[in-house]
């Protein structure tokens, strides 16, 4: 055959172009279905980030009410701990899922949360499942 392709060389070569075909379509399904996968892996933890951190941070502002009225001498160790605290979750950067301290910060409000559960001498079960989240004595 002069100037024309080889008949053999299109059926020897459709291995190699369906291949490449199936690679493109795959690569793009798998793409879309991990951006998917992602925004629902990252919706997850971020709402049990926030129940826990909401959980820490209400139990914060009761126990500063109801040490407030009767801080003494001896409460006002409780106290500090309890404003630092609620320092750290007002700190806390709710709006940046790229912060690179996200864990390590998430890590210190819990324990200063057990550190202040220590000194007034509670002990909280946080427990998060697939009802919701909860704080319970």
């Amino acid at each position: 055959m002069a100037g024309g392709q080889d008949p053999f060389d299109a059926i020897v070569m459709a291995d190699d172009r369906f291949h490449g075909e199936g690679y493109q379509e795959g690569y793009e399904e798998g793409s879309s279905l991990g951006i998917i996968e992602g925004r629902q892996h990252g919706t997850l933890h971020g709402a049990k980030i926030g129940s826990e951190i909401g959980c820490y941070q209400g139990f914060a502002f009761a126990w500063r009410c109801l040490l407030h009225g009767r801080a003494t001498e001896k409460d006002s160790k409780k106290m500090k701990v309890l404003e630092s605290l609620i320092g750290m979750i007002q700190k806390f950067p709710y709006d940046d899922p790229t912060y690179a301290k996200l864990h390590d910060d998430l890590d210190r409000i819990r324990g200063r949360f057990k550190q202040l559960c220590s000194l007034l001498n509670v002990q909280p079960d946080f427990k998060i499942s697939a009802e919701g989240s909860g704080l319970s004595f």
